[in-house]
């Protein structure tokens, strides 16, 4: 039989599901699967019916980083720059995007798969996923891992995951910041798509505007970041759902959203 896809995507109601779709391999990011994960990122993502993105993973690994098997001694120099260089490239890529990226996990995430958690926009996990990462332990420390992971986590927090690899709880991320939410398991899904049907509710092109000046004034000092932002509330007035929004809210009505 045909080989099953890396990933699946579906999409409803504005909310785009991408599955990691590769369980027996622990859902691993090999150079297919980053490719796979970028295609469906990246597919009709000016659509207007675009509102979310969820990542979500089949099997008890939401995912356990690189393949390893890809960056053995066998493959050469170049080919293991390819890996490590699409990786970021995805990462970053998902803040990028114009919509919001929620992590959706249930189950360990380690290594390139914990900077895939760190490197979404939110995160929800069940109580029983847990946070590694343990690149120390075989010899190839988590380098990259740790851009993603000392930007979300405390540096001493970020530090003591990389230089022991020992796992953090669910409820370990959530207190230090790696994670949005802990629910119970049966509550995942749930929990989920309500965080998405509320993002739903609001305009496609002013979230955009609003994560992109995330991220940009979040690198700056605070002097620049408000000098960014200020300009960027102005900006956001001349947006057709900026002047909507504002106008529904006087006349108390529900605002029509052109996006």
């Amino acid at each position: 039989p045909p080989a099953e896809p890396l990933t699946e995507r579906r999409q409803a109601g504005g909310v785009r599901t991408i599955v990691l779709n590769n369980p027996r391999r622990r859902n691993a990011l090999s150079l297919p699967m980053l490719q796979s994960l970028r295609q469906d990122l990246l597919h009709d993502v000016k659509s207007r019916e675009l509102r979310v993105i969820v990542i979500a993973a089949k099997g008890p690994v939401f995912c356990s980083g690189h393949d390893l098997k890809e960056l053995s001694s066998e493959d050469d120099v170049k080919h293991h720059s390819q890996v490590f260089e699409l990786c970021a490239e995805v990462m970053t890529l998902i803040q990028k995007l114009p919509v919001p990226v929620i992590a959706k996990v249930n189950g360990l995430a380690t290594a390139a798969g914990c900077q895939l958690v760190a490197s979404c926009d939110i995160a929800v996990a069940s109580e029983k996923s847990q946070f590694a990462t343990p690149g120390v332990n075989i010899g190839l420390f988590c380098s990259t891992p740790a851009v993603a992971l000392g930007r979300s986590l405390p540096r001493k927090v970020a530090l003591e995951m990389l230089f022991t690899g020992e796992p953090l709880s669910a409820h370990e991320a959530l207190m230090h910041g790696l994670v949005s939410k802990v629910v119970p398991e049966d509550k995942l899904e749930e929990e989920t798509m309500k965080i998405s049907q509320k993002i739903c509710e609001s305009s496609k092109s002013v979230l955009a505007l609003g994560k992109a000046t995330f991220y940009r004034q979040i690198a700056q000092d605070l002097d620049t970041a408000y000098k960014i932002t200020t300009k960027v509330m102005v900006d956001n007035l001349t947006l057709r759902d900026g002047q909507e929004g504002i106008e529904a809210f006087v006349q108390k009505r529900k605002p029509v959203w052109s996006h």
